[in-house]
Formats: C-alpha cells, sequence, structure tokens
C-alpha cells in the first residue's frame, strides 16, 4: 500500500484493539481495489472518547467503526443515526461527510447478510433469539426492519437490561411490520412452541464460547428438527456445543464468523460504495467452513 497526500483515513474506535481482525480485511480489501484508503486503530478510553471523536473529524476522516466500551455513548455524539442504530441505541460504524457524522449498526445487516448469503430465507418467517446482548438486539432490530415475520427473545428476568428489550420489542411491534414478543429464558414449554414454528434458532448469548465450549442453552435435542436452522453469534470456537448438537439432529447451521465478515463488509461499502472483497477475505482471514 502507498499512502499519499489523498489517502482517505478509516479506522476502530475502542479500548482494547489490539486483536481486532479489521485492520487486516479492510486494507487488504483496500489493495485488493487499488483504493487509496488506510485502516488504523485506535485506542481510546471512555474519558477521551468524546474528544478523540472531534479530533477525527476535525482531521477529516472519512468514517471509523466502533467496539467495546463506546457503542452506546457514541449515539449521543452522532448528528445522525440509521433506523437500526436509533432502534438499537448503540453504533459500530461512523461515515464522516463533510463534518456531519451519521451512526449506523451495521452487525444484525451482516447477519442478514450471512444468512442470504447462505441460502437461508427468513424474511417472512418466524426467528427465536436466545438472550438480549448487543449484538442479539442488533440481530432482531435488523430481522425487524428487514420483514422477518415475527421474532421471539428468550432472555432472563432478573436481567439487568430485561426492560430495555421489552421497550425494544415494544418499538419494533410499533414501528416495524414484525411481531415481537419476549419470553423467560426458563419458560422451556414457550420455547418448545416457539422453536416449532421458527425457521431460525440464534445463539446471541456468550454461552458456548470458548473457554465454556461444553456447555448450550438447548438441553434437549428434541426441540431441534431437521431443516431448522440454527445460528449462534459465537464465532470462538467456530463450531459451538448447539450447531454441533443441531447439525446431528439434520439441522443446517450457521456461525458467527460469517456475521462478522458480513458485518465489516457493510461498513467497508458505506465508505467506499464499493463491494468488499468477500471470497478473498474470507479465504485470507475467517477459513469459514462451508454450513450448507
Amino acid at each position: 500500500m502507498k499512502i499519499s497526500g489523498k489517502t482517505k483515513l478509516t479506522g476502530l474506535l475502542g479500548s482494547p484493539v489490539a486483536h481486532s481482525i479489521s485492520p487486516l480485511m479492510h486494507n487488504e480489501s483496500f489493495r485488493k481495489l487499488g483504493l487509496d484508503y488506510i485502516y488504523l486503530c485506535f485506542d481510546v478510553k471512555k474519558d477521551h472518547l468524546e474528544t478523540a471523536v472531534e479530533g477525527l473529524k476535525a482531521c477529516g476522516i472519512r468514517g471509523f467503526n466502533v467496539t467495546m466500551p463506546h457503542k452506546n455513548r457514541m449515539v449521543e455524539l452522532m448528528d445522525r443515526l440509521s433506523p437500526a442504530a436509533s432502534l438499537i441505541g448503540a453504533v459500530n460504524t461512523v461515515i464522516n461527510d463533510d463534518g456531519i457524522l451519521t451512526g449506523c449498526n451495521t452487525d444484525g445487516m451482516g447477519f442478514m447478510r450471512a444468512a442470504d448469503a447462505a441460502g437461508y430465507d427468513v424474511i417472512g418467517q418466524e426467528m427465536t433469539m436466545l438472550g438480549n446482548g448487543g449484538a442479539a438486539t442488533a440481530v432482531c432490530a435488523q430481522a425487524a426492519l428487514d420483514g422477518v415475520k415475527r421474532i421471539n427473545v428468550f432472555m432472563r428476568k432478573e436481567s439487568a437490561h430485561y426492560e430495555r428489550t421489552e421497550t425494544l420489542a415494544k418499538r419494533l411491534n410499533e414501528e416495524t411490520a414484525s411481531e415481537v414478543a419476549v419470553y423467560e429464558q426458563g419458560d422451556i414449554r414457550s420455547l418448545r412452541s416457539c422453536i416449532s414454528h421458527s425457521a431460525i434458532l440464534v445463539n446471541g448469548t456468550s454461552v458456548g464460547m470458548t473457554p465454556d465450549v461444553d456447555h448450550s442453552l438447548i438441553e434437549d435435542p428434541s426441540l431441534f428438527r431437521p431443516g431448522l436452522i440454527v445460528s449462534d453469534l459465537i464465532y470462538e470456537p467456530k463450531e459451538t456445543k448447539l450447531l454441533r448438537d443441531a447439525r446431528v439432529m439434520g439441522c443446517r447451521t450457521l456461525n458467527g464468523m460469517n456475521m462478522l465478515l458480513y458485518q465489516g463488509a457493510e461498513s467497508f461499502k458505506l465508505w467506499t460504495a464499493q463491494e468488499m472483497p468477500i471470497d478473498l477475505i474470507r479465504e485470507k482471514y475467517f477459513e469459514v467452513r462451508d454450513e450448507s
């Protein structure tokens, strides 16, 4: 890559950020497409976020990604918000248009695009979501915006975010054509019923993530059925216990690496108006197993 006086800057704001794969995928994509851009990581602590955003805007940054712990705070620093970012209350991608900052959230977009790329059509159908973390919330909001018919969210009632999830469900019911309902995670009877009507089951919790690889929220394999799509937002390990058990029962599966890949591709497109070379990035950095 050659840096010129016209090179456009993009990057990642968060803390920590040294482990991120984003610089690899974006810089390789810029190189492949011959774009005069560069992507850097900025380790920004909570107390310095506003100063960092103002400084980058003053320097003419084209855009940046946002990771923990800044996704929610970033909403307050934006001039405009995308529909998904407004619903979720979190931003993971910022576009700078001549000093006007627009906050977007590509997490849900990445999930929906990954499902479509795998040949899994969930539009107009029913989804069951386990959990209510940031990524799960993003997926639910985008699924509703894209036309998923009904979304069933199962979560622990004692969760600090239960009230927030109920508020989001109310907004999605009012502002989209989707029907969204919230259930207690321990309500196995309702869970069984919802899964039986769903085209896709998604784990949006950390259960099953390294090093907790021997656990799954679905302990009864009879809840699975051949043809059901089972997805995990976790990407380490690539095949969680949930996905392994589902595959054995004849389900179609989709792991979290796919969402990670496509959410980055959506950010890339927002900044450059070009498609990321997905096949190249997948082969070099993701090694995503064929899930079909």
